[in-house]
């Protein structure tokens, strides 16, 4: 049994604790990170105590009174679709909490030699209490069951997030934060377009309202609308332009957080509010948007192996990913479906291992430059180690979790009976990029860990034990979920068995 309220205990905690770190911080500086781990552990463990009580695959909803004049009420919702992307948001912003505050020392360090400027406890109590509102954000835009509720979650990713970027991260940050503002909060606007033309036809704020669409001449606009919005938080092909960007200059932690936990949200949120309600709507456009995925994984692909500055590879390289997802998404079967959500899962820990190793690698070696780097392992063992099991994760090498992830997501592609029979060529050109990401990864590897050791490099030894425990915890989930995949698909096949065809 659920204990009662746990999803609201599960954001009030951690909002709660945002004017505790802020304001404590400022007196216990990096330590203040250890009580923000404290409030994320008891948000997890409610978390999972709602996956344990709903693993029979029912669904846990708790109901608010809010606005009962504009037929509004707070509802928060755990299901089978919903609970693993709670947990793996939940699981990343605790660990790479304890990761933060040895790596945050060594950025405000470099911020000192750069310009001067030395920053006290006051830096790490910001630093934390964004932290903490952007996890928040992202747990509550998952638990969200009406619109209203989901945009205000939606636009608290954003501020946090944006200002995280501007006041910590790399090169000209103030200039990349704002664009990474302006793409989101555009996108964000368009969504709410969509949100207010849905409430226009069903009289109702409630995602459940949107099936009423189907059948509505202006279906497909509003669909187009929330969907434009879904696919640049993705950052597909064409609407990619601020991820690059964002994800290279900003802090490490964060960069770890900006593209396995929030760009996969889109996913998620096309999932619920279009593609379930609105299948008929989102079919008519199947075959556009699995062309689409494609182009997106070749050009993420092709541009990471251009990439010198390891950090915006790891950011070209997660848009690639974002193509297998968008192909599950595309297929609009029950199989592709549940290796979108897999594929969220398993790229968020894998891609969280890969940006907390190179997040590493700065710091041990001080320079972000693939070429720079080489025969590391021997210095760094745990640190190589920890990069291989993320680079065949995101590849899709078992016994790691990105094999049965990419399996459902083919396996979905080749069963979609209503698609042209080109469809069958989507799943094998798929499949052969996963060759390419095997082969970047791997080549990447050997580039950085190998080969002879440079001069400038002799003195470079393995990071701290809380840099590298995060990574290791990661490294284990994506091994023991990619043998025991059933932890996962026992929650989704049921319940995309019961909303798709």
């Amino acid at each position: 049994m659920v204990m009662q309220y746990s999803l609201l205990l599960s954001l009030v905690v951690p909002l709660a604790a945002v004017a505790i770190a802020y304001f404590a911080g400022r007196s216990t500086g990096k330590n203040i990170g250890w009580f923000v781990a404290a409030s994320l552990l008891v948000s997890l463990a409610l978390l999972v105590g709602v996956a344990l009580g709903i693993s029979d695959g029912s669904a846990y909803k708790e109901v608010y009174t809010w606005a009962p004049q504009a037929g509004l009420s707070f509802t928060l919702l755990a299901d089978g679709l919903s609970i693993w992307v709670l947990l793996t948001i939940n699981i990343l912003c605790l660990a790479i909490t304890v990761y933060s505050m040895p790596y945050m020392e060594h950025r405000f360090h470099e911020w000192e030699h750069e310009t001067n400027e030395k920053k006290g406890p006051e830096a790490y109590a910001s630093y934390f209490a964004l932290y903490l509102l952007y996890a928040v954000g992202m747990l509550g835009t998952i638990m969200s069951t009406n619109l209203i509720q989901f945009y205000l979650f939606y636009e608290l990713m954003l501020i946090p997030s944006w200002l995280l970027i501007n006041n910590y991260g790399y090169g000209d940050r103030e200039k990349i934060g704002m664009i990474y503002f302006m793409w989101t909060n555009v996108s964000a606007v368009i969504l709410l377009a969509g949100i207010l033309a849905a409430y226009t036809i069903t009289g109702s704020f409630e995602i459940s309202s949107l099936t009423r669409l189907v059948g509505v001449s202006n279906a497909a606009w509003i669909a187009g609308a929330m969907l434009f919005a879904f696919f640049t938080k993705m950052a597909v092909f064409g609407l990619h332009t601020w991820l690059p960007f964002a994800h290279a200059e900003a802090p490490t932690p964060i960069s770890a957080l900006l593209s396995p936990a929030m760009i996969g949200i889109g996913a998620y949120a096309a999932l619920r509010l279009v593609i379930i309600p609105m299948t008929p709507v989102f079919q008519t456009f199947s075959w556009v948007f699995t062309l689409w995925a494609l182009v997106t994984m070749i050009y993420g692909g092709l541009m990471a192996l251009t990439q010198d500055d390891i950090k915006r590879f790891l950011a070209y390289s997660s848009i690639s990913q974002m193509g297998y997802i968008f192909l599950g998404l595309a297929s609009v079967t029950p199989n592709g479906e549940v290796g979108a959500i897999y594929q969220y899962v398993a790229h968020g820990f894998g891609k969280a291992i890969l940006f907390l190793v190179a997040g590493i690698l700065i710091s041990q070696t001080g320079t972000r430059s693939i070429k720079k780097m080489g025969g590391l392992a021997d210095r760094m063992p745990w640190t190589a180690v920890m990069a291989i099991i993320g680079f065949l994760t995101i590849g899709g090498v078992p016994p790691t979790m990105g094999f049965m992830s990419k399996f459902f997501i083919f396996s979905g592609v080749f069963g979609n009976q209503l698609a042209p029979a080109g469809q069958v060529w989507a799943a094998v050109i798929g499949i052969v990029m996963t060759v390419l990401t095997i082969g970047y990864g791997m080549w990447t590897v050997r580039r950085v860990f190998y080969g002879p050791l440079p001069e400038h490099l002799k003195h470079v030894k393995e990071a701290p034990l809380t840099m590298l425990l995060p990574v290791v915890v990661f490294a284990v989930l994506v091994i023991v979920l990619g043998i025991w995949p059933t932890l996962i698909t026992n929650y989704l096949s049921p319940f995309f068995a019961t909303f798709l065809p």
